[in-house]
């Protein structure tokens, strides 16, 4: 079998790396002169920034990727397992550290244990296979404790509260878990209270030199098993013939055949530009876009008393802020996130300096104005007690639109789709087309974004091809 797989982020990679290791012959096109997608990295000054995923969980997952094509995680990319994980600071000044192993806060080991629970029955249901519907969902579970497990039908603030009942500021802290894959915990379910057992359970890891090397691990072992691929290399289109899917056409007019075609790409591209089709791309409207981001990379001289390599200080009113990213508007007293890996990673910023990596929650799609959202979350950080603002060396930035023209997805959804709503899950893209021979992999279709959800989707689509074309 020969196939063609449209672009080079984590999942195209991932895909790629299983179907050749399977024998058949794989061709990857980027249209971005470097393979990696999200995981990207900017250096300058000596300043190392990963401008993309800042964490790895289910580390698993990989070494399950990994071995499908001879190697091991262990081998290929040495990792570090954090502790703490995360920092949490209200506007009050309470600050809370989980540390590798969790945090001695009231309800905290109720809700881990809650999650624990739902991670074991939606790893065999929901993460198993692909997901068209709620008869995909039911025909996997054993018996309806299995639905109430997974718990669908709370939102994760509704579930969060009856764990914290008299403290309204971890019920913000489990909300946080929604923004794991772009969402709001007021819309989202509660199964994705799950993260915090994962978190618990598995660890917050980190690869020593930064997220780049997950890509250059990913690169070497598509090299290393044989998939041909190739950069600044745009597929402008999908050819079918009567019946199937029988390859695609690159700018400039060339046309690569194949048996198969596997679009990492955005679902609303594919459905609107590389292979027209008005119906799917009506189903796809359906899903909802996860949320964007305004990311500030901040070199900084100096060394910050108090801060680990992951840090959030949340807004003082959680509601007002999922209600006006809700409404398309920036949010006036946003949480801010910050990672500082030179906290764990000296290297990565030069002696006496951090490198920081700011993101803050916007709406997809939405226009920011990268001075002055600069200049309002470092006075949000000097708020909290965390001046930066004498401390800079320099400073880049990216706005949705920016991270809509580097990785193609709708309006900068960092995550493609998001979980909110109770059918969300069943609203995402099927990973089988409806044109035979067409598959889609990545945070736009299922399982969603994130890390571990995109390598499981690559996963489940060759899978899914070895059933289909043998």
């Amino acid at each position: 079998m020969r196939a063609v797989v449209v672009g080079g982020g984590v999942a195209g990679l991932a895909l790629a790396i299983r179907l050749r290791a399977a024998g058949h012959d794989v061709e990857l096109h980027e249209r971005n002169e470097a393979l990696g997608g999200k995981v990207a990295v900017l250096e300058r000054d000596g300043f190392t920034f990963d401008v993309g995923p800042a964490l790895v969980t289910l580390p698993q997952v990989l070494d399950d990727l990994f071995r499908a094509a001879g190697t091991t995680l262990a081998v290929e990319l040495p990792m570090v397992r954090l502790d703490p994980q995360f920092r949490y600071t209200w506007p009050d000044g309470r600050t809370i550290v989980v540390g590798d192993g969790g945090c001695d806060v009231p309800g905290y080991r109720e809700f881990v244990e809650h999650g624990r629970d739902i991670w074991e029955v939606s790893e065999r249901t929901f993460f198993a296979g692909p997901m068209t519907g709620p008869l995909d969902l039911a025909r996997r579970m054993r018996s309806p404790r299995d639905l109430l497990a997974i718990d669908p039908l709370r939102t994760l603030d509704a579930s969060a509260r009856r764990f914290f009942t008299a403290d309204a500021q971890m019920v913000q802290w489990a909300g946080r878990y929604a923004t794991y894959s772009g969402s709001s915990p007021y819309r989202a379910p509660a199964t994705l209270g799950c993260i915090a057992f994962i978190e618990n359970e598995f660890g917050c890891w980190y690869p020593m030199g930064g997220l780049g090397r997950l890509r250059g691990a990913l690169v070497r072992v598509a090299e290393r098993v044989g998939v041909d691929a190739h950069v600044g290399s745009e597929v402008v289109g999908i050819s079918r013939s009567s019946s199937r899917v029988d390859g695609v056409v690159l700018r400039g007019g060339r046309t690569v055949a194949a048996d198969v075609v596997v679009a990492g790409v955005d679902a609303a591209h594919v459905y609107r530009d590389l292979l027209p089709d008005d119906a799917a791309a009506r189903r796809v409207g359906r899903a909802q876009r996860s949320t964007s981001g305004f990311v500030l990379l901040a070199a900084v001289h100096g060394q910050t008393a108090g801060i680990t390599h992951h840090n959030v200080w949340f807004g003082g009113d959680a509601r007002e802020e999922f209600a006006a990213i809700e409404a398309g508007r920036l949010s006036q007293d946003p949480t801010v996130y910050a990672c500082v890996s030179s906290v764990t990673d000296p290297a990565q910023a030069p002696d006496g300096c951090e490198n920081w990596f700011v993101l803050v929650n916007v709406p997809a799609g939405c226009d920011v104005d990268p001075d002055a959202e600069t200049a309002m979350v470092l006075q949000r950080l000097a708020t909290r007690g965390v001046d930066l603002r004498d401390r800079l060396r320099f400073t880049e930035t990216l706005t949705p639109r920016d991270i809509e023209r580097r990785d193609g997805s709708a309006g900068g959804a960092i995550y493609g789709t998001s979980s909110d709503g109770r059918r969300a899950a069943f609203l995402r893209p099927a990973n089988r087309s409806p044109v035979p021979g067409l598959y889609l992999v990545g945070g736009s279709s299922h399982p969603g974004g994130g890390l571990p959800l995109v390598v499981t989707s690559a996963r489940i689509v060759a899978d899914m091809i070895e059933r289909d074309v043998g």
